[in-house]
């Protein structure tokens, strides 16, 4: 079952992290009808599982991802009809994005000095990629005359171009001139040709928090939000930054006008037309 599952997600070309999340609810869903003597191909066995997944506490969250799973696991590695199951699923819950404001993005840029890392955090910050998109990155994506980058099979499948800025350009080119990379933009530790590791950009940003003194939580898709929430907080037109994001839905992207930014703290109130 579960190595089925494995090759069709990647036949069909899924997100790693979809391919990682949906993996861990298979495993779980196979173990838990295994101990309960259970049929794996079995409704009532779908609805058991959830259910147990909400009596530990699972959030809505993770309860709609083991639904997705089961779904794919029915529908595209058995081929069955589309599943319906009978009970509601849980709404998703509306969190907010953490984001970092432009000082502490300044702030981390400046006090890394190893070129190589100092790129990395800049390029996912300048082009709003995913840590996928980057390290999937190739030189070949780069269309230096007309400044821009294909990123190639994001997720959904999609590929969409987003503008390089002179200032990163200026950049990449005296970390190419130092590094030589031959295929991946940027590469790794284990020679020419092979892609940088999702976890070693990580810990580039992790330590450069560290130093900075940002105590909370910060990922690399943190820095994909900010690219987001900055440019709509300089008047960026929220259509515009939905192609750059490469979100399918304009209802994706809105999540960033609920952000406290600049705009909102900057609103008067009613009381300062009072004269």
């Amino acid at each position: 079952m579960i190595q089925a599952c494995e090759e069709q997600l990647i036949r069909k070309r899924y997100s790693y992290n979809t391919r990682k999340t949906y993996l861990y609810f298979l495993k779980s869903y196979y173990y838990y009808c295994e101990e309960n003597k259970l049929d794996l191909n079995q409704k009532s066995s779908v609805k058991a599982f959830i259910f147990e997944l909400v009596k530990k506490g699972g959030s809505r969250s993770a309860q709609n991802q083991a639904i997705n799973a089961l779904k794919f696991y029915f529908e595209k590695v058995l081929g069955q009809e589309k599943q319906y199951y009978e009970f509601d699923r849980p709404r998703q819950e509306f969190r907010l994005p953490e984001t970092l404001t432009q000082e502490e993005v300044k702030k981390l840029f400046h006090v890394i000095n190893n070129l190589k890392h100092k790129t990395i955090l800049v390029t996912i910050y300048s082009l709003g990629l995913r840590v996928g998109e980057l390290i999937n990155l190739r030189i070949s994506d780069y269309n230096k005359e007309k400044s821009y980058i294909r990123v190639v099979q994001s997720k959904g499948n999609k590929d969409r171009i987003v503008p390089v800025p002179p200032r990163l350009k200026s950049m990449w080119r005296k970390y190419y001139i130092k590094y030589q990379p031959s295929i991946y933009l940027i590469e790794g530790q284990k020679g020419e040709g092979h892609p940088y590791s999702r976890e070693s950009v990580q810990k580039i940003l992790k330590r450069a928090c560290k130093k900075v003194g940002i105590k909370r939580k910060v990922t690399t898709h943190t820095l994909r939000h900010s690219y987001a929430t900055h440019l709509m907080n300089n008047h960026v037109d929220l259509r515009t930054i939905q192609v750059l994001l490469g979100h399918n839905s304009l209802k994706t992207t809105q999540i960033y006008t609920h952000l406290t930014d600049r705009r909102i703290l900057d609103t008067p109130s009613p009381l300062d037309f009072l004269h």
